[in-house]
């Protein structure tokens, strides 16, 4: 004779209504507590993006003109599309795009890198979308707007109304949004440093 067994599985058992309703509950809190934080770290990324983008621009402006022996002009603008470097553009202390050239570069940015043309571009760059969040604020040494800064063949800065400091920072106030400068020394150093830290012993003080 064969056995057969009695005994059952048993059922397999399903989430309640009421669990699910706590589960989306803790979610959505820790979605809630997450928001701020990611919001400040996109928008201090854009700052960095672009305070970092104009530091090279600067830089490249610099060694070209130690290359080249010749003041060179590094130049920020403004576009009518932030992504697009056209003949729109203008000489800007409030532009996040920039221009290095051996002439001005106001409304001639469509000319091509390399061109012998006027304003004969070196090397240029458009901020593009990623920099809505950013606001630019160049300043000489008396801390007037400016939009230029001129390298000599020494590297050195050659024009006492050019750029000293450029501020990037958010397009909204809040202390959790960390603005950077940009400093430019008369012997032509460049470096970036946080306005917000006051600590003379800290090397990101300004």
């Amino acid at each position: 004779m064969q056995l057969t067994s009695t005994m059952k599985r048993p059922a397999g058992r399903g989430v309640t209504l009421v669990e699910l309703i706590v589960v989306v509950v803790l979610v959505s809190m820790l979605l809630a507590l997450a928001m701020p934080s990611a919001t400040a770290w996109m928008r201090n990324t854009q700052i960095r993006n672009v305070a970092t983008a104009i530091q090279n621009g600067l830089q490249r402006a610099r060694v070209e003109a130690m290359r080249r022996n010749t003041n060179v002009q590094f130049s920020l603008v403004s576009l009518t599309d932030r992504a697009v470097m056209d003949n729109s553009c203008a000489l800007s202390a409030a532009g996040a795009s920039w221009v290095v050239s051996l002439d001005s570069p106001q409304t001639k940015c469509g000319v091509a890198i390399g061109d012998t043309t006027t304003p004969r571009i070196l090397d240029l760059k458009a901020a593009g979308g990623g920099s809505a969040q950013a606001t630019v604020e160049a300043k000489d040494s008396a801390g007037t707007a400016a939009s230029t800064v001129l390298f000599d063949g020494f590297g050195r800065v050659v024009n006492g109304s050019g750029i000293a400091t450029i501020d990037v920072q958010s397009s909204v106030t809040g202390s959790e949004y960390r603005a950077l400068r940009i400093a430019i020394g008369t012997g032509g150093t460049i470096r970036m440093c946080e306005p917000a830290v006051t600590a003379t012993t800290d090397p990101r003080a300004c």
